[in-house]
């Protein structure tokens, strides 16, 4: 088959990875000029590493990305430190990243910590997610958290990650979520994980796949029949099934089958002949964007806390600040202290529109609270980033919202991170749909042959009938 992948990130590099490997052609188109989508970094002349524009880790739970790690034999470059991850709480930071750190937190009474620990423990081993989406997160930690651990633990992460707006819609199969999985080792990929997205695209390109970076797609629209390309050369070999051709700067492309891994908006506006019942899905599903502003250090911010939580009621301009040379030593990065300042935010949010310099002069002065002797001296240069497209916001029942992966189009799937459900958005599980729309795409393509094959044999049978 011929097989066209919108986006060059970890779903569409995970699924061009199996197709190429089973012999397919495949084209990659990314509007980006690099791969990596989200997980990308960049990399300063000094530096020996590359560093994540939007902060990035794996827990040891993230069974998917490494085993395919694995499998492309870099195991060995693959690190689990175990940084500190703190809590503030009444003008200071607590760590609160294990047991005994819960044990220690002043914010809690004894009487909470036990409720937090055994509800915890359930949520743990618990396996059936299904209970807990036909209830908010709101409505039953507080019940069964108790107010006081509700508002001081779990009310500000909701708050940070989904906005007053929001909190309050999002079901609890999400916070149950990050319970069951999520671990306090964090891991990371040597050279930083556009150095494994890198590796992942150049045996992309040695299987035979094509990588076509800075080429945004402008529509995707089905054919008359899937019979030809633009030169009138590619014959489908789908047997009755149609083909899709990709609108690009190079022109015009028809493939068996297409996957994109856009944004549901995206989605919608590259396929205009999506059905309006497919499309309308994709349009209300509800997402948070980012801002992410990095600072460059002459020396270390705080003393060994890699992640700092920061509730939205203590009046900080961002929801995180994570020192990643906490995590990463600054040694990988020409002795740079590397600290990301980062928020959650509506797409029409302020933060959006401000300049760097404005946001510099918004974040900068936070830093006192985390180190009374900073001073602006310190930064030695600054990087912004932004994406109107960072987390989805999943409502009650949300698993009966989420657009199949098969579109109504036949041969065009979809594959983004609002359909991980009821996992969080990660590498991990875009690696997850990835591999397994590619699946999907060899099975239904096979599915189509026999059919067609068997449709075929019947219609000779009525020709020598006759």
């Amino acid at each position: 088959m011929k097989v066209g992948i919108i986006g060059a990130g970890p779903a569409g590099l995970a699924a061009a990875y199996d197709l190429t490997r089973q012999g397919h052609q495949v084209v990659i188109y990314e509007a980006g000029p690099t791969v990596g989508g989200l997980a990308s970094g960049f990399k300063a002349p000094h530096w020996d590493w590359t560093l994540e524009r939007f902060y990035h880790h794996w827990f040891e739970s993230d069974h998917d990305i490494l085993n395919l790690i694995a499998e492309l034999g870099l195991s060995d470059k693959v690190l689990f430190p175990r940084p500190i991850t703190a809590i503030y709480y009444n003008g200071n930071f607590y760590p609160f990243d294990s047991a005994v750190a819960v044990l220690r937190f002043p914010g809690l009474a004894w009487p909470d910590k036990i409720r937090v620990g055994l509800v915890v423990q359930y949520l743990r081993l618990t396996r059936r997610w299904q209970q807990f989406e036909k209830v908010t997160a709101h409505e039953w930690a507080m019940k069964w958290f108790g107010h006081r651990a509700y508002t001081t633990l779990w009310e500000p992460l909701l708050v940070g990650k989904f906005g007053e707006e929001n909190y309050r819609e999002v079901n609890m199969a999400w916070l149950w979520a990050r319970l069951y999985k999520r671990s306090p080792r964090l891991g990371t990929f040597v050279g930083g994980f556009q150095a494994f997205m890198d590796a992942l695209a150049a045996r992309v390109r040695a299987q035979g796949g094509d990588i076509r970076l800075s080429t945004p797609v402008q529509e995707i629209a089905p054919t008359d029949g899937g019979q030809r390309t633009a030169d009138g050369s590619h014959l489908s070999l789908v047997a009755g099934h149609l083909s899709l051709e990709v609108h690009s700067r190079d022109g015009v492309e028809v493939f068996d089958a297409v996957i994109s891994t856009a944004s549901p908006r995206l989605m919608a506006r590259l396929v205009p002949a999506l059905p309006e019942s497919y499309a309308g899905q994709l349009m209300r599903l509800k997402s948070m964007g980012a801002v992410m502003l990095i600072l460059a250090l002459d020396r270390q911010l705080t003393k060994n806390i890699y992640w700092h939580n920061l509730p939205k009621n203590a009046g900080f301009p961002f929801l995180a600040l994570v020192e990643h040379t906490n995590y990463v030593k600054p040694e990988y990065y020409g002795g740079d202290h590397l600290v990301y300042c980062g928020d959650y935010l509506p797409p029409d949010h302020r933060y959006f529109k401000m300049t760097q310099e404005e946001l510099l002069a918004t974040f900068l002065p936070a830093l006192t609270r985390f180190n009374p002797a900073f001073e602006p001296g310190w930064v030695r240069q600054s990087w912004l980033f932004r994406t109107e497209y960072a987390q989805p916001v999943p409502p009650v029942n949300y698993s009966q919202m989420i657009p199949d992966v098969r579109t109504p189009i036949p041969g065009l799937y979809f594959a983004s991170m609002s359909q991980v459900y009821p996992w969080d958005r990660g590498t991990n599980y875009a690696v997850e749909i990835g591999r397994r729309v590619a699946r999907l795409v060899v099975e239904d393509a096979a599915r189509s042959r026999a059919q067609w094959a068997v449709s075929s044999e019947q219609l000779h049978g009525m020709e020598a009938r006759l």
